[in-house]
This record gives C-alpha cells, sequence and structure tokens, in this order.
C-alpha cells in the first residue's frame, strides 16, 4: 500500500454561509410541519444532517434557531415583493405586480409561509419584533405606492394621511387570505390576487354592484 493510499482521506469543510443556510432550511421544514413547541433540535440535526452541537455553534439554541428563521423568511419575502413591482408601471399595476409576487411566494414556500404566519404568529413573546418588523417593511411598500396614486391624481395632504393605515389593512387581508388559500390550494395564485386587487383597488362596493358605497343620511326628527 503507498503512502497516499494509507493517508485519511480529508473531509472538505463548508462555508459558514452554507453550513447555516442548510441548517435554517432543515430548522423552517420541521418548524413548518411540528410547531415551534413540538419541534425538536434532535429531528432539525437529523434533517440537516449536523451535530446538535454545530446547530448550537453556529445558531445558538431554539430559540435563537427560530428567530433567525423568521428574520431569514421574512427578508426574503419582502425580497421577492420588491423585486415583482416595476417602478415605471402605473401605481396599480405596481401594486397588482406586487399581490402577484407575494402569492407565488406563499405557494411556492408553504413551509416559509406557515413558519412566518401560524408558526410564529401564534407564539408572539420575543418572536414579535421580528414579524413586526417584517409587517412594517411591507406596509412602508404598499403606502409608497398609494402615495404616488393619491398624489398622481391630485389629491390634497389630507388625503394622503390615509394611506399608511390603508397599507396596513392590505397587508392584514393579504395575510390573511394567503392564510386561508393554504388550505385551498386549487385556487391559482393568480385568482386570489385578483379577487385582493378587485377588493382594495376598486373598493368592496364598486366589486359588487358598480356603485360607491356611503352613509344614508339620517332622518330629521
Amino acid at each position: 500500500m503507498s503512502v497516499d493510499e494509507r493517508r485519511p482521506t480529508k473531509v472538505k469543510r463548508l462555508p459558514r454561509e452554507v453550513r447555516e443556510r442548510q441548517i435554517l432550511d432543515a430548522a423552517v421544514r420541521v418548524f413548518s410541519e411540528h410547531g415551534y413547541h413540538n419541534a425538536s433540535m434532535d429531528e432539525i440535526s437529523d434533517v440537516a444532517g449536523v451535530s446538535k452541537p454545530m446547530i448550537y455553534a453556529y445558531l445558538g439554541h431554539k430559540e435563537d434557531l427560530f428567530a433567525a428563521c423568521i428574520r431569514r423568511e421574512a427578508s426574503m419575502l419582502i425580497e421577492a415583493i420588491a423585486a415583482g413591482v416595476e417602478a415605471e408601471l402605473p401605481p396599480d399595476m405596481q401594486l397588482w405586480h406586487g399581490l402577484r409576487a407575494f402569492f407565488r411566494f406563499v405557494g411556492a414556500q408553504k413551509e416559509s409561509w406557515r413558519v412566518l404566519h401560524r408558526q410564529a404568529t401564534s407564539q408572539g413573546g420575543p418572536f414579535s419584533e421580528e414579524l413586526l418588523a417584517m409587517r412594517d417593511r411591507a406596509i412602508a411598500l404598499v403606502d409608497a405606492l398609494l402615495v404616488r396614486s393619491a398624489t398622481s391624481r391630485g389629491m390634497d395632504e389630507a388625503a394622503t394621511k390615509s394611506t399608511e393605515a390603508l397599507a396596513a389593512a392590505l397587508v392584514g387581508a393579504s395575510e390573511s387570505l394567503a392564510d386561508w388559500w393554504l388550505d385551498h390550494p386549487e385556487v391559482p395564485d393568480k385568482v386570489v390576487a385578483g379577487w385582493l386587487m378587485n377588493l382594495v383597488w376598486m373598493g368592496f362596493g364598486d366589486l359588487v354592484d358598480g356603485h360607491v358605497w356611503t352613509p344614508a343620511t339620517p332622518t330629521a326628527g
């Protein structure tokens, strides 16, 4: 046997960012399937193909790992939405493409969305800050579109003050509809995005009967 044959094979060490991605991918899968409390570090270790001490060394304990999953998945979601919006288009088309990008992400990354919305929302506590940061970024994106739309239509400053509140309502509606959609996967993402676009852009009254809703004038007496 030659010297080279007797020499042990050296295992190539993966770069840190590759190893962290491997661990986070496994953690998202396990948290999505079992929830935060029922997910075990042993299973995450098995799915990732690394030891538990390595997980602790790279990303910390279970709470730290879950928070890291929320941060990564939230960043991926916001980046997907931002990438789907084309700045040169009119505001309504920008919003449409943003909604399409959002629902495409949820459809393609169901495990990610379950962790972000169903698991993280139910946990609250130390993870609330991560979710609020994600919502704030999403609201800022939508608010910018609504402000541009209001300005282009010649609305005054008072009218544009409502855009942030309306953006928050749209983000909340998007999250709720996406959660419903997980249980109704037979509906195409384009159809779901169209429903929401009609609701928020045209207004529910216009969508139903073609009229703008106004409160009834109270009778004197």
